[in-house]
This record gives C-alpha cells, structure tokens and sequence, in this order.
C-alpha cells in the first residue's frame, strides 16, 4: 500500500506522528507538507492528495488540520474521492468496512497523537466489505457523483 499524507499549519505535530507510524508499518508514502506554522490554505494540501487517490497514484490519503472538517470537505470536491472525518477508532473501522473510504481526515485540535496513531493503524488495516448492501451504498453515491458533477 502508498499513501499520500499531508497536513495544514494546524495539523503538522499529527501528521509527523502517523508518517512515524506508517514507517513502523513499513507502509509507503508521500509526504505533501506543510512544513510552516503560519497560516496556509487547507485546500493547497487537501487537493494534491485527493487527486493522487483519484488518478490510482496511491492507494489511499491521510489529512491533517485543525478539525478535519475543511480537509475533509475539499478533498471530497474530488470525483472518485470518499474522505471520511473521523475522531475515534469505532467510526474508523465503520469507515472502511461500510464506505470504503479513501481518505482519512483527523483534527489535530480535536484529537492527540496517540489516538491518532490507532485511528490510522485500524483504518489502514480494515479492509471494505465487499458485495452486499454495503457496495450497493457505494455504488449509488458513485452514481450520484456521476449525476451532480
């Protein structure tokens, strides 16, 4: 599996602590920043990921801000892109069985580091259930995108 990962100035400390932990994962990524503390734009960063999730580049994307919620809320902007805000291991795991989610959004005002290092462990780890009610719901959102984009 690759990652793409970034972060805002509100969410550098978490997204240093999950890059620890994806390389004690041995996973691979891609770090897209910030490096700075003064205030940027959480769609400068949000995007590249979601576009790399989008085109297959990698097979997932982390992002890091604040709340989450405008992380969140752009990369889903993207065509293909389910980005899920989640602040506890339940929803994590509920994400990716029944959503399938390609994007993990965190709020490092929200959360500390350790949670969100098991937030990440369970949602990399978690595989979608495939077939069933829960691909039916996928496929009608993926129709729905097709519809109103």
């Amino acid at each position: 599996m690759k990652v793409a990962i970034a972060s805002d100035h509100g969410g550098i400390t978490i997204r240093k602590e999950i890059i620890s932990l994806l390389e004690e994962m041995n996973v691979d990524y891609i770090d897209l920043g910030c490096e700075c503390q003064s205030s940027v734009d959480y769609p400068d960063y949000a995007v590249p990921v979601a576009e790399m999730v989008a085109k297959g580049e990698v097979e997932r994307g982390i992002l890091v801000c604040g709340t989450g919620i405008g992380m969140s809320i752009a990369a889903n902007k993207v065509k293909g892109i389910r980005c899920a805000l989640v602040h506890d291991t339940f929803s994590a795991k509920a994400t990716r069985e029944h959503n399938n989610s390609n994007i993990l959004a965190m709020g490092e005002r929200v959360i500390g580091p350790g949670l969100a290092r098991d937030i990440t462990k369970i949602w990399l780890t978690t595989s979608f259930e495939e077939g069933g009610r829960h691909e039916n719901r996928i496929n009608k959102v993926t129709e729905l995108e097709m519809q109103y984009r």
